[in-house]
């Protein structure tokens, strides 16, 4: 017997199990909330799209999906992130009044959706509806469903003329945009920032017969002596070779510093920041005994992973560099130095909007470090390649100009033109390398640039 508070019997009352079932979730939802959320983890809290995106340590709401929906992630993500000036620009122009402050949750939904009705092969329909139900499951986004709705339905009905206006816009941030123009003038820093709305080329350096894995692979011999590849389908371990260690992926300008070394038969050379591997794997190839450090104990694990399949050995040692002090100085020393990575945006769009001004400066700091620290290390006549994948001088021209003017006993290799037939725009008049996106013309049916380097050789002749 159930009594009430005051003592009183209460009434039974027989309770009917529900038969009622929560509504199921609109096919490909789950996966635009994913994109959303990520994207507002990029832009708000700067985190690398890399880390978002994997398979065992990403976002929850994208680890958990299925392959399909992640690879639709993927292609949201990336595509909103090269247009995102655009596409914010878009969403601008077809607003009455601009969104709430503090609606930023809102705006990574309309982000995601325009760039479906504008950029991708997704029915317009599917991304209105899509987008009105991510807002309407959101507290934060419920009463603004709506607004949601007309914003993307009017952007279905005029998107040629929107597409006209924002055609304008650049699609790198403004910040950037000045850095290239003051480094190259406003004419090239357009064409880089138009470039890197075509995604990366898949270049291949191959142990030999670039030719042959030319041919059998369906692509090209580049001028740096690699292979560049045809859309294909499947994934880079289906390929031929792959297996057997023939061949590993490497971007075009992220080949040319070993190069640079020519034959190393007979010398000590050094991989100074090594991971994951490629360049080290050059300088095996080109006769060296060769020493990769890393301060990753983990990276270097993916560097002998790489170089086992490879069929290659090296001598890995985690350390830090600016503390790392061998038994015997090096022939020759490859920096490789952390940076910006601003030069990589076909393939990372993510970091113009994880990286800022300061982020640049500081690095720069670091990399002189590392190169004054690196130059120790050289033996008397030995060489020294700095090199890195930003585009921005501060981090290139300017860390060597300020190294070779207050050091002794260093002094620039010039890097001859006529050496690299193909990419003699890349050598500056100082004689080092300056590969941008806009270089490499390629033939129809091939993908054309490559990513944004710099190169400079040094000499100890003290």
């Amino acid at each position: 017997m159930v009594l009430n508070s005051d003592g009183t019997k209460k009434p039974f009352r027989k309770h009917k199990r529900s038969t009622e079932r929560s509504a199921p979730v609109k096919p490909g939802l789950q996966a635009r909330a994913a994109a959303a959320k990520i994207l507002g983890a990029v832009v708000e809290r700067k985190l690398p799209l890399d880390g978002a995106l994997d398979h065992e340590h990403g976002n929850p709401a994208y680890k958990a999906l299925g392959e399909s929906d992640r690879a639709l992630v993927r292609a949201i993500l990336n595509t909103t992130l090269r247009h995102l000036p655009r596409i914010d620009a878009a969403i601008s122009s077809l607003l009455e009044s601009p969104l709430p402050e503090g609606a930023r949750a809102l705006q990574h939904v309309l982000a995601i959706g325009v760039a479906q009705i504008l950029y991708l092969d997704v029915p317009d329909h599917s991304a209105v509806d899509l987008a009105v139900e991510q807002a309407n499951q959101d507290p934060r986004n419920r009463r603004f469903a709506k607004l949601v709705n007309a914003v993307l339905r009017r952007l279905g009905r005029e998107k040629d003329e929107v597409l006209g206006e924002i055609d304008k816009v650049a699609p790198m941030p403004a910040w950037f945009i000045a850095r290239l123009e003051k480094a190259y003038g406003r004419d090239a820093a357009l064409a880089i920032s138009e470039s890197q709305l075509q995604p990366a080329a898949i270049d291949l350096t191959v142990k030999s017969d670039a030719e042959g894995w030319a041919k059998r692979l369906n692509g090209v011999v580049l001028p740096t002596g690699g292979v560049r590849l045809a859309a294909f389908d499947g994934g880079i371990p289906s390929l031929e070779g792959f297996d057997d260690g023939a061949w590993w992926v490497q971007d075009a300008a992220a080949s040319i510093p070993a190069k640079l070394f020519g034959d190393l038969s007979g010398k000590r050379a050094a991989d100074l920041c090594a991971a994951p591997g490629g360049k080290t794997a050059q300088l095996i190839l080109a006769g060296g005994a060769v020493t990769a450090l890393d301060q990753s104990e983990s990276r270097l694990r993916r560097l002998r992973s790489n170089l086992d399949r490879l069929s290659l050995k090296a001598e890995t040692i985690a350390a830090d560099l600016t503390t790392f002090e061998p038994a015997e100085r090096f022939d020759a020393i490859l920096l490789d130095a952390p940076c910006s990575s601003t030069g990589t945006t076909r393939r990372h769009p993510d970091v113009l909007w994880t990286k800022g001004p300061e982020d640049i400066g500081r690095l720069a700091a670091l990399q002189e470090r590392l190169l004054r620290h690196a130059l120790t290390l050289l033996k008397p006549d030995g060489t020294l390649v700095f090199s890195n994948c930003s585009l921005d001088p501060t981090e290139g021209e300017e860390v060597v100009a300020r190294v070779l003017a207050d050091t002794d006993g260093i002094e620039r290799v010039r890097i001859d033109a006529g050496d690299w037939p193909g990419l003699e725009a890349a050598i500056t008049p100082l004689g080092e390398f300056r590969t941008l996106p806009t270089m490499l013309k390629m033939p129809d049916g091939i993908a054309s640039g490559l990513d944004g380097f710099y190169a400079a050789m040094l000499r100890r002749v003290a």
